[in-house]
Order: C-alpha cells, then structure tokens, then sequence
C-alpha cells in the first residue's frame, strides 16, 4: 500500500515543466521535475545568516547548512543524487538513513556517518583496537564485544538516535537467542558498510522512561534553551535609564532649582555642581547602553550645559538661559518637583521595576536548579525549578528575595514536563496537532514492540522505532513510498521472534486498539476543526494496523505535485464514511451520491482477485470522481493548475472525511464532550480563522483552513440526534452575532446555506442557492473565492 504523504512537497521545491505549466493545461498533468532553483534559495539564505548574523552560534548552525546545501546542488550537478528517488544515494541502499535537509533533499551523505563520536572512539579504547568503525564492527561480532552487547540490552542503558545504531545489538541479541542463522545473515547484509555506517547504540546512564509519560524536551535540551538567552539590549537600557540617569537627572533638577529665582544660591552651590558634572563623566563612562543623556537637545544636557557656563564664570548666552528656563518648567511640570507626592510615587515605581531581575539573571538561576537533574529525560516536577528566588539564592546570586520567574522562562521550562499526553495537551505544552505527532512516536514505538516476545528484544525494537519515526522524509515522485520501518534488516531478522502466544497477541491487539483510540480523541478534540498532520496521521496508520482494525487512514497530498490520481485506500475510506453518513447532513450538504460510492467499493473488492489491476482500477474511478465533482463545483472547469489540483484533493477529503469517518466507525471515538461540543469548539475555529480574511492580502490559507474547520463542523454535527443539532444551530446563529461585522457578513452565506439543507433543502451544481445568498463553503477556488468578495467593514 502506498503512502500518500510521500506525495507531499514544499512549494518550490518541484516544478511543473511544459508550456503554460503555471496556468491550467487542457491537456493533463504536466510532467514533474526538480528544480535546483529551491535548493540555491536555501544556499544564499543560509550564506547570508552565516555571514550577517550577530550571534556568533548562529552563524555557525547557519554555516553548517550552507554546507549541506552545497553538498545538495554539488549532488544534483554531478548527477550523484537523484532527486525525488527512495534511493537518491546510488552507494546506499534504501535502508540506510540519509541526511535530508528542508525539502526533502538528500545531501549525499548518512546520518549514520560522519567522525566517530566520542562513545565510539570510548569503545575503541576499552576494546584495545583502531578507532575505525570496521574494526570496531568486528570487535562487537567477538566474545568479548558480544558480552559488551549482552551488558547493554539486559540493564537497557543505552540509546538509538538513528536506527542503524540498533543494528550490532540486534545481531548480539539474535546470537544469544541460537538463531545463529539470521545472525550470520544479517551481519553480512550489514558488512559491506561497516566501515562508514554507526552500528553500535551509544551508552547512557539510565534505562529509557516509560511509556505512561513523554515529554517534549529533555532537561538538557530546555536547559541549552535557557542558556542561548543573552541580555537584551532594549530592556537593558531601559533598566539603566530608570536606575542611572532619571535620579541624575533629579539630582541636577534639584540642584538648578537651588539657584533659580526667588531662591538664592548656597555657599556650597559651586562645589555640589563641579561634584555632579565629575559624576556624570563617571557614570557616562560605566553606563554606555543609553545615549539619550548625550542628545545636546534634550532637557539633561540642557542643564548640564548651562552648569558648566556658570562653573566657568561666564555668563549664560541668551539662547541657552532661554532654553534652560524651558527645560527646567517642563520638568517640574511633567513629574513634579523633586522630593514632591507626586515625583517620589513615579520615581519609587520606576525604581522598582528597574529593580526587577533581568531575564537572563532568573534564567542563569533556573539553569543552577535544572542542573540537579537528569538532562536526558524529562521532568515530572517543573513547579521546583521555577519556584520564586529564595532568601539563600538571594544571598548567592543577588536577586531579590520572592522573585518570580518570568513567563517566558517559565514556558522553556514547562516543555520538559514528562507526563501523559492529554496532561501536556491540558497545559499547553503541546499547543498544536503538529507538536502531538512529534510526541507519539514515543508510545507508539511501546505498542509495536509489544508483539515481540523477549523483554529485551521489546526494548531495543522500541528504541529502533522511535529512532526510525525521526528519521526526515525524502522528496518523492510518482507516489513512491517513504521507506518502511520493516526494510530495516535488522527488523526482518528478528521477524521469527514474534510472541507465539495467542493469548499475547490479542492482548498486543487489545493495546494496540486502546492507544489508537485514545490518540484519536486527543488529536479530535484537543485541536477541534484542524487537519490532522501526516506524521499523526502515519503513527494512526501504525496502530490500526497492529490492532488489525481496518483502518485505511488517508493522507494530506500535496496539489503542487499531485498527479491526479489517489492509492486504493482512498476508496476504501470513501466505502467507510458511506456506510456511516448516507442519508445524513454531511452527504446532503456536500452532495454526495454515496451509494454510487459504495457500489464502486464493492465492485472494485470484487476486483481484488485481478491483483493491483484491480485495486487500480478502483483508485482511477476514484480519481475521477473527485475530478468530477470538483469541476461541477468549479464551475465546469478542467485541466492542471495547482488551485485546479486542490479542487480535486478537497473532493478526496469531502469523500472520505479525511479519516473522521474510520475513527467514529472503525476506532469508534467518544469525544467527552459528545459530537455536538466538537461541532461548536469546530465552529469557533472558524470564526477565529475567518476573522484573519480581513487585511490579508493573500487570504487563501486561510480561507482553505476556516473550509476544513467547516467540514469538520458538519460531520460532527451529522453524528448528533435532531434536537442537538438543532440547539447547536442556534447556539451558532447566537454566537455570530458577538462576532466582528466581517465576519458575520462573510459567514452569512456559509450559514444560510446549512440552515437550507438542514430544512431539506440543497444546492445547485456550483454550491450555490437563493440567489447565492445561501452557498457552501468549500476552500479551493479555480475563479476567486466568494468570503473574499465580502465588502469590508469600515
């Protein structure tokens, strides 16, 4: 089966060759071909951070990915890279794990590659032999190195960051389970590349965490965060205006004052003020972050001007008394005199926050705090580390007793919090959907290793997955396929290791199925009217397919390279939203023919026995469905064009749901808040994104999302009884009108039209009805989107 995520690509990344390739083309796709241009645009951005940047660390990262971007287009020119291959390396097979950089270009070289790293260059030392990958390769196939091995897998203390570091381990353990056969097998597959790939798992100080919590960031990925903080210049100088120069500039006041009229000069006058011009060439000398005291106009310079005259025994020019008469009333005027209710209160708050620690001041003590833990996991306690400055920091560190941390540090902090997922999804450590699908892999990785028998091996093969999960997708072609965490040949090696027990693979499948279940609520409901991401999406896919669940769930594609035609599970997706929405909201309000969908499902399963031919021809029929209905939607319009491709796509989702469907059927999901609070949290995500059309020059993202949104919205109403949706609806109707103007003017139509099907009524070919006062909204348009037409508020 193929994976249609493989389909996605940056924009810019291919391009469309042929004539009038950016327009709509009678004539059908295009062929596709990779331009190096993308590639040469990342190169010069990255020149330029590495040479303009004014962190010094930040012009390395950015050197660094010139350099991989040099390696990228030196690959593409040579031809030693094929670009929008699975193999795009020819000295590597598919199996090895390439370095990929921003677009799924493949820079030549394998993440696995490289100078040793320190732990290897540790093994070659206690093993007494070269500090060569080869030799240590064959060290860890002797007694010795296999005892090493053994060590490693029985007490866990080790770590896999790429999956070839899981591959010795796997032939230790293979040899200590007798089956000396896949051993011999799998090092031979394995040696050709020995002597350049990293083979060995790399040590650590405790066993992987469990499970039960994840975390975002590990301790010392947070703590690396905080120490990047550097002082920031504005804030500084703000500080050092309130602390510094506002009181100098009160002590010179004050002392003016003493020599304006009526009041006369004391004898002492002359020597205060020599004393206050000394100052301020000290004070201008320590304190460089403000420069407004050196403004010649302003009211301070002023005074000290005037000052200066006097101790010289010349007599003020009539333009500087003037201005000197000036710049002392307005000072009195704007914050009172000195030593005054009014002056005092302003000064004490100012006084105050200047005496607010700086952000980089609570972000060193933090980084003492944090250092008492583990900085390979996370942390189940992030309340301690960011507890207020105790009278004993104060001493140590300077800061005021009872400080709080600043939000901002606080935020770092939180996101190495370990705890269960919906814990982290409560508190907002995990913000978006796409945030939760770099976090699943860690249990998912759990449940898949569940099927294999041995403790030790369930453990390293959970390591290998959820290295394998990190591993950076490939710009692929003509619905090429992503490499398969089971081409890994250390994973078929270990394939006869199953848990033979029935009893053990039912409770494998029973996991399977719950943390399936659980994961699509979480992703449902936590981010209510957002597409599900395609790494989410893939994680899903791996748990429907250990809980043998049949669960077809279907990927984002990409329109800019979209070549018209859709996998076999598409359909079968389809076949599954029929079964569970015909004759409902979502079929009347789409118009969708579902039974025409479900007899081409069922034809086409009677087709399986022609093989791919006749999966084929299913994924065609339904290809050209969609072209079908996207085109009448379109206004009759045919052909290629990115918008036209995404007509086409939106069609596929409408279809299938975008896997809503096979969760309610298939997983059988219980949103807690019940199908109509999903359809409201959806409803606000599209006011909240409707409202961002305003303004916006370049609208159509987000009109597309606030259409996803929708979509959502009506699937969830269509799983409501009569009477929810019909509170719903006017809950809806009451919510609009505390919206902005905009946005009930440009929603109104959208409204008016579910309100029609809702009462049984429908809409013309085009999505449209009483006159066009009544449409559905839908968010790819070949001719304009109609929310834009939308006259704006004034």
């Amino acid at each position: 089966m193929n994976t249609d995520a493989d389909q996605q690509l940056p924009n810019a990344s291919a391009r469309r060759t042929g004539p009038d390739a950016a327009t709509v083309s009678e004539q059908g796709p295009p062929p596709v071909s990779v331009s190096p241009a993308y590639a040469a645009g990342r190169l010069a951005r990255a020149l330029r951070t590495a040479t303009l940047h004014e962190d010094a660390a930040t012009r390395e990262r950015a050197g660094s990915r010139a350099a991989k971007w040099r390696a990228v287009l030196s690959g593409i020119a040579s031809g030693s890279l094929t670009v929008g291959s699975r193999t795009p390396v020819a000295a590597f097979p598919a199996w090895v794990t390439p370095e990929v950089v921003t677009g799924g270009f493949a820079t030549g070289s394998a993440a696995a590659g490289g100078p040793l790293l320190p732990h290897e260059e540790e093994a070659a030392r206690r093993a007494g032999v070269p500090a060569t990958r080869g030799e240590l390769f064959a060290h860890h196939l002797t007694e010795d190195g296999l005892e090493r091995l053994w060590s490693l897998l029985d007490d866990g203390c080790y770590e896999v960051r790429v999956p070839e570091e899981a591959a010795l381990a796997t032939v230790a353990w293979l040899v200590r389970a007798g089956d000396l056969d896949a051993a011999a097998e799998l090092v031979t597959e394995l040696a050709p590349f020995a002597d350049r790939l990293r083979f060995l798992p790399r040590p650590a100080r405790r066993p992987a965490p469990g499970v039960d919590t994840v975390h975002r960031r590990t301790v010392g990925e947070a703590s690396a965060a905080l120490a990047r903080r550097r002082p920031h210049d504005a804030v500084e100088a703000q500080r050092e205006a309130l602390s510094v120069w506002r009181p100098f500039e009160d002590e010179l006041l004050a002392h003016r004052l003493e020599a304006t009229p009526p009041a006369v000069p004391g004898p002492h006058w002359r020597a205060d003020g020599a004393a206050l011009l000394a100052r301020y060439t000290a004070l201008a000398s320590a304190h460089t972050r403000c420069a407004k005291h050196r403004d010649p106009k302003s009211n301070a310079a002023i005074l000290r001007r005037a000052l200066e005259e006097e101790l010289a025994g010349r007599a003020l020019a009539p333009r500087l008394a003037g201005l000197l008469r000036v710049a002392v009333s307005s000072m009195v005027a704007k914050r009172g005199l000195p030593g005054s209710d009014r002056h005092t209160r302003l000064r004490r708050i100012q006084a105050e926050h200047a005496a607010l620690p700086s952000h980089h001041a609570m972000a060193a003590l933090v980084l003492r705090r944090l250092a008492r833990l583990d900085p390979a996991s996370g942390t189940p306690d992030v309340e301690g580390p960011l507890a207020p400055v105790s009278a004993r920091e104060a001493r140590e560190c300077g800061l005021p007793v009872g400080a709080v941390v600043p939000p901002a540090l606080a935020g770092t902090v939180r996101s190495a919090l370990s705890a269960p997922l919906e814990v982290l999804v409560e508190r907002g450590v995990v913000p978006s959907a796409e945030v939760l699908a770099q976090l699943v892999p860690q249990l998912v990785a759990a449940v898949s290793a569940e099927r294999y028998a041995d403790p030790a091996l369930r453990t390293l093969m959970a390591a290998t997955y959820r290295a394998f999960r990190a591993r950076r997708s490939l710009l692929l072609l003509n619905l090429q396929h992503q490499v398969r965490i089971g081409e890994l040949p250390w994973l078929r090696a270990v394939e006869g290791h199953l848990g033979a027990d029935a009893d053990a693979e039912e409770s494998a499948r029973e996991s399977a199925h719950e943390a399936l279940r659980r994961l699509g609520e979480l992703a449902v409901t936590a981010f209510p009217g957002t597409l599900l991401p395609n790494p989410l999406v893939r994680e899903l896919a791996e748990l429907g397919r250990r809980a043998e669940a049949g669960t077809p769930f279907v990927e984002e594609l990409a329109a800019d390279i979209f070549m018209g035609t859709f996998t076999p599970k598409f359909l079968v997706a389809a076949r599954i939203a029929a079964d569970l929405l015909e004759g409902g909201l979502y079929e009347r309000y789409y118009g969708i023919d579902y039974r025409r969908v479900r007899r081409m499902a069922v034809a086409r399963a009677a087709d399986s026995a022609l093989g791919d031919r006749g999966r084929g021809r299913g994924a065609d029929e339904f290809a050209a469905l969609c072209a079908e209905r996207a085109a009448a939607a379109d206004g009759g319009r045919r052909g290629w064009s990115v918008g036209a491709n995404g007509t086409v796509i939106e069609q596929a989702q409408i279809l299938t749901t975008h896997n809503l469907a096979t969760l309610a059927a298939r997983v059988r999901i219980e949103p807690p808040a019940g199908w109509a609070g999903l359809a409201r949290d959806c409803f606000a995500t599209v006011c909240r994104l409707v409202s961002r059309v305003e303004g916006d020059p370049r609208p159509l993202p987000v009109i597309k999302d606030a259409a996803y949104a929708w979509r959502q919205m009506v699937f969830h109403l269509s799983l409501c009884s009569p009477r929810e949706r019909a509170a719903v609806l006017a809950w809806m109707e009451s919510e609009t009108t505390r919206r902005p103007t905009s946005v009930r003017e440009r929603l109104a139509p959208a409204l008016a039209g579910l309100r029609l099907v809702e009462a049984g009524g429908s809409f013309d070919a085009r999505g449209e009805a009483d006159g066009g006062r009544a449409r559905r909204l839908l968010g790819w348009s070949t001719t304009g989107h109609w929310i834009r037409t939308v006259p704006p508020t004034r």
